[in-house]
């Protein structure tokens, strides 16, 4: 088994492509050891890694995201984690299924906004999501209200420093340009 890794606008996390699909839909995101443990055999085994702090697994690719030394010593680690696991013949996820049913709770919005929520929804799914994926993260519509979007960042794009500069100038300038009622984009944490 061959695995590539590819570097991420994120200096703290490296994408794993393992060329096998990782997850068929959706994603999935962890950002402790306990809750990665208890639902995915893969995340449990990356976080035995010393100085990983989240791992995020997309259709085919892992990042990984650490605090520790740098790639050059984790790196190897992380590798031998993955093939182990695929070799395993073990599922990705554990049981039940943690994939956009995470902690943030439902999406808000007003009902007469429904419209423009589903035009900013396909936005995101078609030209931002898919751009997004190829550095190793993902972006979830969380709410809009009064002119503003509300978006989570997961994967690398969480903690990414361009992250700003990437919802700030590139998603809320093409959601404007496309939906005149968005005023502005912001990050949910």
């Amino acid at each position: 088994m061959f695995i590539q890794t590819e570097a991420t606008p994120n200096p703290a996390t490296l994408k794993f492509l393992p060329g096998k699909v990782v997850l068929e839909d959706g994603t999935a995101d962890f950002r402790d050891a306990e809750g990665a443990a208890a639902a995915s055999p893969l995340a449990g085994r990356l976080f035995e890694v010393p100085g990983v702090t989240g791992v995020f697994f997309g259709y085919d690719f892992v990042t990984v995201t650490k605090d520790g030394p740098d790639w050059q010593h984790l790196k190897p680690a992380i590798l031998g984690a993955i093939m182990e696991h695929f070799m395993s013949g073990q599922p990705i996820l554990a049981g039940h299924d943690t994939r956009e049913a995470d902690a943030l709770g439902e999406e808000f919005y007003d009902k007469e906004d429904e419209e423009i929520v589903l035009t900013i929804k396909e936005l995101l799914d078609t030209r931002v999501r898919p751009a997004v994926a190829q550095d190793g993260g993902d972006i979830t519509f969380r709410g809009y209200e009064n002119g503003t979007v509300f978006l989570h960042m997961k994967g690398a794009c969480a903690g990414c420093p361009s992250s700003t500069a990437t919802l700030k100038h590139g998603i809320q300038n093409l959601l404007r340009h496309f939906v005149p009622e968005v005023q502005q984009v912001e990050q949910m944490v």
